[in-house]
């Protein structure tokens, strides 16, 4: 699959979100088989560029490429010179967010909520093109199906976004309303694809392999993008890229490779946010490794009380020798991946 310039490895791609796919975790997901991986989102908000959290999400120290950060804002001058800001610090595609539901994000305009002013929406994305577009630099988009089920208007935005120089669409199968409750349709995500000649990826409820190849067949989408079911199970990605290619599973990993990869993941994780922020910050992805494992919750409560680097790593350490003492791979989580996606929206 292309994006401009770009050859991607494969077509299962890493979802952008907010507090979660950082520097660390984007490699991490790489490593694991995801052909595509993009920051989460940076502000258009200048003075907000020298901010701490944006200097660290504008860091992409030894990042594979292709280096793909996503801008979000309600200005398009402003999103113009976002694009720029991070063009100069290393970005190879920028990503316009009109997907994002949080309140904090949709009360002031941005995100989804520009789904309801088209012609602004439309007008972002001419801007941040004509930075981008003499660089050479590729301008995608990811969005919803619409504000609320009376206003889906994802068809009509994407052919105003190809119009104007975007080179490729995602779209979450829920509306802003929406949130992350119910279930994601993929109708809507059809007819965008049957609507552009950009390539399109599918967005939503994607925790298995099986269900991404349902998706790609019921949709026609060129790709399909995980993002919760990615938490706490980045391999993910590797077992839906070998399940698309071959209709088989792999064996789940070994307990003692997802030891090396938490371990690594966390020394990646306290380098960029400092000892005091990172063993807070770290244990989120702590708790989504071990939260359906035996022991996990008594684990993560135990761990939480924590606040040493030291500490951490030598608990986690701990937990995994002893699971890798009981099981040779990873446990079947005793409850469903949907399971798993409605409680982690809640």
């Amino acid at each position: 699959m292309q994006i401009g310039q770009f050859t991607l490895a494969n077509n299962v791609f890493a979802a952008p979100m907010a507090g979660v796919t950082d520097r660390p975790f984007r490699q991490l997901c790489k490593q694991l088989g995801a052909g595509y991986a993009v920051s989460e989102m940076v502000t258009s908000r200048r003075d907000l560029w020298t901010s701490l959290k944006t200097s660290r999400r504008a860091d992409h120290t030894g990042e594979v490429a292709p280096i793909a950060v996503q801008i979000a804002g309600t200005d398009p001058e402003m999103m113009a010179e976002a694009a720029a800001y991070n063009l100069e610090r290393g970005a190879q595609i920028i990503d316009i967010n009109m997907g994002c539901p949080a309140k904090k994000v949709c009360n002031k305009w941005a995100g989804s909520a520009l789904m309801q002013n088209e012609a602004l929406a439309v007008s972002i994305a001419e801007a941040v093109v004509a930075v981008c577009a003499p660089r050479n630099v590729p301008v995608t988009l990811k969005m919803r199906t619409g504000w609320c089920a009376e206003q889906r208007n994802a068809v009509v935005l994407a052919r105003a976004f190809e119009s104007v120089g975007v080179q490729m669409l995602t779209v979450h199968g829920r509306t802003r309303e929406q949130g992350y409750s119910g279930h994601a349709e993929y109708e809507t995500i059809a007819a965008v694809k049957a609507a552009v000649r950009v390539p399109v990826v599918a967005n939503g409820d994607i925790s298995t392999p099986e269900r991404a190849r349902e998706v790609l067949t019921a949709t026609g989408a060129d790709a399909v993008m995980i993002g919760r079911a990615a938490q706490g199970r980045p391999w993910i990605f590797r077992e839906v890229v070998h399940f698309l290619a071959t209709g088989e599973h792999l064996a789940p990993p070994l307990v003692a490779e997802v030891r090396r990869l938490l371990l690594d993941h966390l020394a990646e994780h306290y380098a960029l946010y400092g000892e005091y922020t990172g063993v807070r910050s770290a244990r989120k992805h702590i708790g989504w490794y071990v939260r359906q494992l035996p022991g996990g919750e008594a684990f993560r409560q135990r761990m939480n009380r924590l606040e040493q680097p030291t500490e951490q790593l030598a608990a986690v350490a701990d937990f995994m020798d002893e699971m890798g003492s009981l099981h040779e791979r990873m446990p079947t989580p005793a409850a469903s991946s949907e399971e798993f996606l409605e409680e982690s929206a809640a």
